[in-house]
């Protein structure tokens, strides 16, 4: 290397003790990263959201290959077939109360029915329910709070005066009685009367609706406070100079900036939802059987607790995924925080 250059890969200092030269490799510090890179550094060394991770990829590569399964050994051989009919989640059948073996992992109901089968199926309802009703926050929460925090001013005040109304009921109790009330209505119509099945497909998207509909005011708090520290950046500024619309910086530059975040919390929404269905489903309020949900499965198996015996994996089972979902979820949302907050370490 000639005198006056410096190698960008080896930087070349002088020891303290005067020793000699010392080498440090530069090639890795002089690299930039990306937002999107040190977030990921982040995230990879919080040991609990990694594992939350990987064991909700794990659900749900058991939700989806399940059903597969069982449909491909319906069409292999007579054993084939036989296991598969002894294991779906609506076969009935006299093995009742069996305790979990090779053959039923989790156990059998009161009615015979494998209920490792009815968990997963089960777990279609209540991730479903907990993701719609996130994105039916995830719309309303954000379009209320990018309006509130551009407008700005009485707009503002107002809407976030009904925010903060919302905030001081019980949403519960609102969903409650949207379904109960929904729900009566719906069975007096003629068309709904004559089809059961609309009847629960119904229900279900009500039960989207009304639980998606309580969940979107923190979303909105959130979205509102990110717009207001966005509104005032440069780039904001200069899209202003250039003549574009207020709707055109909102749409094109100032929600775009704001969906990490939002991500992020939106995560923390789905378990919230899910416990929300769970408790209803407990209470006779959510998914109907024959339909099943990890509440209701939890339910079948409190209704069989006697003096003379309890039949412990049915409320275990359900239960147990159940809280470990929720955990997973909840950790991989922190997570998730923590490695996009700008104040993180590097």
């Amino acid at each position: 290397m000639s005198e006056g250059t410096v190698d960008s890969k080896e930087l070349r200092v002088e020891r303290p003790d005067g020793s000699g030269p010392s080498t440090l490799d530069t090639r890795h510090s002089s690299q930039p990263v990306s937002p999107a890179g040190r977030a990921w550094r982040r995230f990879r060394r919080n040991r609990p959201a990694l594992f939350s991770a990987w064991f909700l990829v794990m659900v749900l590569v058991i939700i989806i290959a399940w059903p597969v399964a069982l449909k491909l050994a319906n069409s292999a051989g007579s054993g084939a077939a036989a296991w598969a009919k002894s294991h779906a989640p609506e076969q009935l059948s006299d093995a009742q109360f069996h305790a979990p073996d090779a053959r039923h992992w989790f156990g059998t109901d009161e009615h015979g029915r494998d209920v490792f089968s009815r968990v997963v199926y089960g777990a279609h309802i209540s991730l479903l329910v907990g993701i719609v009703g996130a994105v039916v926050s995830l719309i309303i929460g954000v379009l209320w709070g990018a309006i509130a925090g551009s407008a700005g001013g009485r707009v503002d005040s107002v809407m976030m005066r009904i925010v903060d109304v919302l905030y001081s009921l019980p949403s519960i109790i609102f969903v409650i009685v949207l379904l109960t009330t929904v729900g009566a209505r719906l069975k007096q119509l003629p068309l709904v009367r004559h089809s059961p099945d609309l009847e629960k497909d119904l229900r279900l998207l009500i039960l989207f609706v009304g639980l998606g509909a309580v969940s979107w005011l923190t979303m909105a708090r959130i979205v509102r406070g990110q717009v207001l520290s966005l509104r005032s950046r440069p780039f904001v500024d200069a899209s202003r100079a250039l003549g574009a619309s207020p709707a055109r910086i909102l749409f094109r530059h100032i929600i775009p900036n704001v969906f990490g975040v939002v991500i992020v919390y939106l995560t923390l929404t789905v378990p919230a939802i899910v416990l929300y269905e769970s408790f209803l489903s407990y209470l006779g309020l959510g998914v109907q059987p024959p339909m099943a949900s990890w509440g209701s499965l939890i339910a079948e198996g409190v209704d069989q607790i006697n003096p003379i015996r309890i039949y412990w994996w049915m409320i275990v089972f359900p239960g147990g995924v159940l809280v470990a979902t929720l955990l997973a979820l909840n950790f991989l949302g922190d997570g998730l925080r923590d490695a996009w907050d700008v104040k993180g370490q590097s």
